[in-house]
């Protein structure tokens, strides 16, 4: 098959489009066709350095496409059936084996590359508003980086929640285009002061939950931008900053601050269920997928690139 791969970790310029081996399929798991790749946050820092587990590497999280091999001991699933699927790696090819798990059925005649897109992002969006959020009915909820895939996610599950949604993007054209999705009040977060726009949207108070997948500086405002009791959910660092937080305000606000990573819980019952829920939903047109731009698989590294220009309104697909 054919594969972006990579021998050392850098920039999007180490990737290679290479025939590698077909992945084996294990009795408890499958072999799909890769019909569309979502390229996921957490791709990207794999990429620029995590450890590699093999030589060429296949990175990626999120993929869906077609059984074309089953597991002996796999009776839920069947050859020919669209699924969406995670792992750890494995995404960026034109075949990937996965744990049974790890795959979620698509509803008959749903877009394949939306769905490729919805169980990370929506799963995380999830967790960081009602697992860990706690997210109630009337309570204000802040958005970093709204027009990324988590963000998006939980623009639409908050306002759906009964939520009062903030968002900041960096651009006002982006801030509009949110609005169709959710979206109360923007804050231009290269513009405007976020913790003084946060507070005036907020007649002083500040958001009861705020969805961090920024980290460095962005948390560090996060912080000072919460509520009395307020949540930050914080899921991730795409703005890649190393920064030490004074996290003392916490105390005397009665607030917390909880890191979310979906991947531990994924393979419990509670997860894939609500990831199932999110699938059906956004087949059934009930929750939106932005997609910005599709690369074919050949230009893994032109995607990677894009998406780290921050150009990026919703998600970027490789197809192979």
């Amino acid at each position: 098959m054919k594969a972006a791969v990579y021998y050392e970790n850098g920039p999007p310029s180490v990737f290679r489009y290479e025939d590698v081996p077909d992945p084996k399929c294990h009795p408890k798991g499958v072999v799909i066709r890769v019909a569309a790749v979502s390229i996921e946050g957490g791709d990207l820092l794999h990429r620029a350095g995590a450890p590699l587990t093999a030589r060429p590497h296949v990175v990626g999280y999120q993929a869906a496409g077609e059984i074309v091999e089953l597991g002996s001991d796999v009776t839920h699933l069947r050859v020919g059936q669209k699924v969406v699927t995670v792992d750890a790696a494995g995404s960026h090819a034109e075949l990937r084996a996965v744990a049974a798990r790890n795959c979620w059925a698509v509803p008959a005649g749903a877009d394949l590359r939306a769905i490729a897109c919805t169980p990370i992002p929506f799963g995380t969006a999830d967790d960081c508003l009602f697992e860990f959020g706690r997210l109630r009915a009337g309570e204000t909820v802040l958005v970093q980086g709204g027009g990324g895939g988590v963000g998006l996610a939980a623009i639409q599950l908050a306002k759906r929640a009964g939520a009062t949604v903030l968002a900041t993007a960096s651009s006002a054209e982006k801030l509009e285009r949110l609005r169709a999705y959710g979206v109360d009040h923007g804050i231009n977060y290269r513009d405007d002061d976020l913790v003084r726009e946060t507070k005036r949207l907020t007649n002083g108070r500040g958001a009861d939950v705020i969805v961090d997948p920024i980290g460095g500086t962005t948390l560090q405002q996060s912080l000072a931008a919460l509520a009395y009791r307020g949540r930050i959910a914080w899921v991730g660092r795409a703005g890649r900053e190393l920064v030490k937080h004074d996290v003392s305000t916490l105390m005397q606000g009665n607030q917390s601050l909880i890191g979310v990573f979906l991947g531990a819980e994924i393979a419990t019952d509670r997860v894939h269920d609500m990831i199932q829920r999110h699938v059906d939903d956004v087949a059934a047109g009930k929750l939106a997928v932005v997609i910005d731009r599709e690369f074919p698989l050949r230009d893994a590294a032109a995607a990677h690139a894009f998406i780290e220009s921050r150009k990026a309104f919703g998600r970027v697909l490789l197809i192979p």
